[in-house]
């Protein structure tokens, strides 16, 4: 008999309720059997997107579920001639939301079906830009202000934000962009455990991705931009890589970080941790911060972890 069972039920009914995060539900040993994402986050941020490229890579998708139905769901998926990867999009609109969800997800934990959260948000202005290209009401103002209804929804959607498994911000995401960036998360199955790496870099003029869980300042070092024949060429050209890597001040600062990194990754990964999104920003994001990030997505990818690059800025004036 195990300790946990030998209590005894007053002690059970006194002990304080723990609120399991993806740290717990990863500790719990996976059957063989169906893998589920949850797509959620605001409302004109991209779930319809995601859900659709999620679904030309053969996953079973239903949109606008009750989150009610998720352990139903999962049942039938875990019986024979089932689906095999299911993908479920919630959203806000329901007065029980996250009870229903908690619910939900608490029922994936005990039949053992791994999962993870998908969180798609994107800033004010552009969700106000995008319901009013489309003419829509925001689900959570259907007779107000857009502006109102982006401020409850983010509210009512900040706990599970911070219970995701990756934050998707697609503010600067072409419909194209958001297809891309799911299938190079999700197209080819990781080891379970294995960290999936998102190295970004961007400029400090266009702003720091909100769904960034590392920004790296590059802007210490010496700028190609002032070299005449440098700057107009990308971070990924030879000569401009060559000039920042021959500074000394990037060879202290690439040895130091990672040796950071040795000391932090294992463990993110130890602590359960699915997704990692390192943002690396220099004044432009076409110089500076292109290279250190390319140095970066070489780190990772010596240490076999699935690494995707993107360099936000690298055209943009």
């Amino acid at each position: 008999m195990t300790a946990e069972a030998a209590e005894s039920p007053e002690r059970r009914r006194n002990a304080p309720e723990r609120r399991r995060g993806p740290r717990d539900r990863r500790r719990t040993k996976p059957a063989a059997g169906p893998e589920f994402i949850v797509i959620t986050g605001l409302s004109g941020a991209g779930r319809s997107e995601a859900a659709k490229s999620l679904e030309d890579l053969d996953y079973f998708v239903i949109d606008n579920m009750p989150p009610a139905l998720v352990g139903r769901v999962a049942d039938l998926a875990a019986a024979g001639g089932g689906p095999h990867r299911v993908a479920i999009v919630v959203d806000a609109r329901g007065g029980r939301f996250f009870d229903d969800l908690h619910k939900g997800l608490e029922e994936l934990r005990e039949l053992q079906v791994p999962y993870r959260i998908v969180f798609l948000e994107a800033s004010d202005d552009t969700l106000v830009r995008r319901f009013s290209i489309t003419r829509r009401r925001h689900p959570l103002a259907p007779d107000g202000r857009v502006d109102e209804g982006i401020r409850k929804e983010r509210l009512v959607m900040d706990s599970l934000r911070a219970q995701a498994d990756l934050v998707i911000d697609t503010s600067d995401l072409t419909p194209h962009d958001l297809r891309d960036r799911i299938r190079e998360t999700f197209a080819s199955a990781r080891p379970r455990g294995d960290l999936q790496v998102t190295v970004m870099s961007f400029s400090y003029k266009h702003g720091v991705p909100r769904d960034a869980d590392m920004v790296l300042d590059v802007r210490f070092l010496p700028n190609p931009h002032w070299v005449d024949e440098l700057r107009p060429l990308p971070g990924t050209d030879e000569r401009v890589r060559n000039y920042v890597l021959r500074q000394q001040a990037f060879g202290e600062f690439r040895r130091r970080l990672l040796r950071f990194l040795d000391f932090v990754v294992p463990g993110y990964v130890s602590e359960g941790k699915s997704y990692l999104t390192v943002a690396v920003g220099c004044t432009g994001g076409r110089h500076r911060s292109v290279i250190v990030a390319e140095e970066l997505a070489e780190y990772f990818r010596t240490r076999r972890h699935p690494v995707v690059i993107e360099h936000r800025d690298m055209h943009r004036e």
